[in-house]
């Protein structure tokens, strides 16, 4: 392609003030923000406005700290790129046509995959729930991929509905659709509980597939460390965030909040104990929805595991010289 494959729109604030970088043709990076407002939307709700105004909201609760980035970091004990010439940019917002889905996904799959080919880290901010599932797609050809990547999702739910009212590619079926990608192999599902769209022959059919599910009850019981040991070193591996799968006193700004979900700690935990294990490639964070935010505490703990993660990574040697 020789047309950017991104836009940015009026006002647009970079995430933590990092380089604006539009053209990923020509893209140099270590570390790609990528936003994607919009994926497959149910007619019964329509698109997700809330969520789609999440890209936006995380960005802007970024800037307070853009300042703060040669400060040290108690989460990652010293600062965030640790000495380290690590390149991030932000690579603005893929081109988002709620009418328009086929393409809309399309431009996310093919935004994703400049991104790969470039040589750099896609972290996607989205958007609902259904951004997972292009974003996956994009690393069918992933140029450093020779076996199956290992799936982990945080999530109150586990997405596994094959289809809702006629609509495949929805909120409900993310990990349904990842379970028929060849190059997707194992999943960890951590930190559901509650009540959602599962009934009791999705939850079969997760478990028949070989996904390890892993309630929230489990992890508060065992702790982070014990269920880290369950999934394979080395990776590759992509982690996918439902916003929903941390406990609603960090995470307000959901649409179906359910107590006793994940701390904080414990998903920061989570995404710096794979970086150790092995080689993370994608990551996504989606289903925040900004109005029902809280003094921003939402967003700005989104913002935070985004750090937490590049932090890991290189720290790992994952990331920079």
């Amino acid at each position: 392609m020789n047309e950017p494959l991104t836009i940015v729109p009026p006002g647009f604030l970079s995430f933590l003030n990092f380089p604006v970088a539009t053209d990923l043709n020509a893209l140099q990076a270590d570390v790609a923000i990528l936003a994607a407002p919009n994926g497959t939307p149910y007619a019964a709700t329509g698109p997700y406005v809330d969520s789609a105004d999440a890209p936006a909201a995380i960005r802007a609760e970024s800037i307070k700290s853009s300042e703060a980035l040669d400060h040290y970091d108690f989460d990652l004990g010293g600062p965030l790129l640790d000495g380290r010439a690590v390149r991030v940019v932000d690579c603005g917002d893929v081109r988002s046509d709620p009418l328009d889905v086929a393409g809309t996904c399309g431009r996310i799959t093919e935004a994703t995959a400049a991104i790969l080919r470039a040589g750099a880290l896609p972290i996607l901010l989205g958007g609902d729930d259904s951004v997972p599932i292009p974003f996956f797609r994009a690393f069918q050809d992933h140029p450093a991929v020779s076996e199956p990547i290992t799936l982990v999702q945080i999530d109150s739910h586990i997405d596994w509905r094959d289809e809702v009212k006629g609509v495949r590619e929805g909120y409900s079926s993310t990990m349904r659709r990842a379970s028929e990608m060849p190059w997707i192999g194992p999943m960890f599902q951590i930190g559901m509980r509650g009540v959602g769209s599962a009934r009791p022959q999705e939850v079969a059919d997760a478990r028949a597939y070989g996904s390890t599910l892993i309630p929230a009850r489990e992890l508060h019981r065992e702790g982070v460390e014990r269920i880290l040991r369950r999934v394979p070193d080395g990776g590759p591996y992509i982690v996918t965030i439902d916003c929903d799968g941390i406990d609603p006193s960090v995470m307000p700004a959901v649409n179906a909040p359910v107590p006793g979900g994940l701390s904080f700690h414990q998903v920061a935990d989570i995404l710096q104990g794979l970086a150790r294990k092995g080689r993370v490639i994608g990551f996504d964070i989606v289903e925040l929805a900004p109005r029902f935010d809280v003094n921003g505490l939402s967003a700005n703990a989104a913002g935070r595991l985004v750090l937490n993660l590049i932090g890991a990574l290189a720290r790992s040697g994952q990331l920079g010289g």
